[in-house]
């Protein structure tokens, strides 16, 4: 039989080693992870902060709460004040709503952990950045010169320099005394140093500022960039410019033919280029119209009318008529002379000339005359 006391000795340790210690102690927990929605905020931005902690040890850690203390961000929400037992390696989260309170910079809110029984505590700081950089815009392509009631394309480059994603990108024009197509573009997501671009048909009113203003989201916050285009009335330097040349006037029966060139000395191209004859003149067939359609910059097409003129008429307007890329209509006019030049009269119907007419009547007058003068001395 053993003795007693190594009886009681062996109990002793039995005990101990399933009981095991009461607690695994703080050092067997550490903060493995944090992220914050969106990751970089801005001024009076409000974010989502999560922290993730893990119990490395054998055994469960008793906490009595977890907090976000304020250092230039606000933590919105209140403390966890009854955290319980993390048990052994396992992992615990802790959300909290934050505020970026203070100005520019990075900041350190420190998160803590309060463990029951005396243990202490685990104090970690959390790292925040707050910068206030906007996106950027500007517009990359316009018109030197804007007209009442033209149609002009708009183009708005929307960048994004900040170190983090932009969500919700839009443009949207803001303003009176004008109409825009579309009424807002949508970009989308930018991601940092990416950029997207929208196109907006404009038509002015009278000359007035557009806004066009950039909505875009930080996370949970909606954002705004305006950029300002002043619209000021003037002539467009580059837009197409139709020149009549070597114009030549040869009269008909009864009308006018007049033949020529058309230039396009503009940086631009003309469309759907028509030619016809303006008042006084009276367009005739077969070139009541001149059809050219598309002049290109330094391209040179012929065209001929034909038209009719009152007596007295000395000269006639011939009309260029053309249309730009965005369906914008524009007329080009040049004064032609016709006085120099006698138009033959005209034919009366059934074909018989009004030039037969006048001479068969002077004849017959003249035979009236001659049996007038043999009766008289008869």
């Amino acid at each position: 039989m053993k003795p007693l006391y190594l009886v009681i000795l062996s109990l002793l340790c039995a005990v101990m080693a399933l009981a095991g210690p009461a607690s695994a102690g703080p050092a067997d927990i550490t903060v493995t992870a944090f992220s914050l929605d969106p990751p970089v905020l801005m001024k009076g931005d409000t974010g989502t902060l999560t922290v993730s902690v893990a119990n490395h040890g054998a055994v469960p850690v008793a906490v009595r709460s977890a907090r976000l203390y304020s250092s230039g961000v606000v933590a919105l929400n209140d403390p966890y004040l009854s955290v319980g037992d993390i048990g052994a390696g396992t992992n615990r989260t802790f959300t909290f709503t934050v505020r970026a309170d203070g100005g520019e910079g990075t900041f350190f809110p420190p998160f803590v952990l309060d463990f029951r029984d005396g243990a202490g505590s685990l104090r970690y700081p959390i790292p925040i950045r707050v910068e206030d950089t906007p996106l950027s815009a500007s517009v990359i392509s316009k018109p030197d010169a804007f007209s009442e009631g033209r149609t002009a394309d708009i183009t708005v480059r929307v960048g994004n320099p900040r170190p983090n994603a932009a969500s919700g990108v839009q443009v949207v024009p803001q303003g009176t005394g004008f109409t825009a197509t579309p009424t807002g573009g949508f970009i989308g997501a930018l991601a940092p140093d990416a950029s997207g671009t929208v196109t907006f048909n404009l038509t002015p009113a009278a000359e007035t500022d557009v806004t066009f203003q950039v909505v875009w989201h930080n996370g949970i916050n909606t954002r705004t960039t305006d950029l300002v285009l002043p619209i000021a009335f003037g002539e467009d330097k580059r837009q197409a410019d139709p020149v009549i040349t070597n114009v030549e006037v040869m009269p008909e029966a009864g009308r006018y033919r007049i033949v020529g060139d058309v230039m396009n000395v503009g940086l631009e191209s003309a469309r759907s280029v028509l030619v016809t004859p303006g008042a006084p003149a009276t367009p005739t067939d077969p070139f009541r119209v001149y059809v050219i359609g598309t002049l290109d910059p330094d391209d040179v097409s012929s065209f001929e009318v034909t038209f009719k003129a009152d007596a007295g008429v000395t000269e006639v307007p011939i009309i260029v008529e053309y249309r730009d890329d965005n369906g914008n209509r524009y007329t080009a006019t040049r004064m032609v002379e016709v006085g120099g030049a006698a138009m033959p009269l005209e034919e009366q119907e059934g074909g018989i000339p009004v030039v037969g007419v006048i001479v068969a009547v002077l004849l017959a007058l003249g035979i009236a005359g001659t049996i007038y003068y043999s009766w008289r001395r008869t």
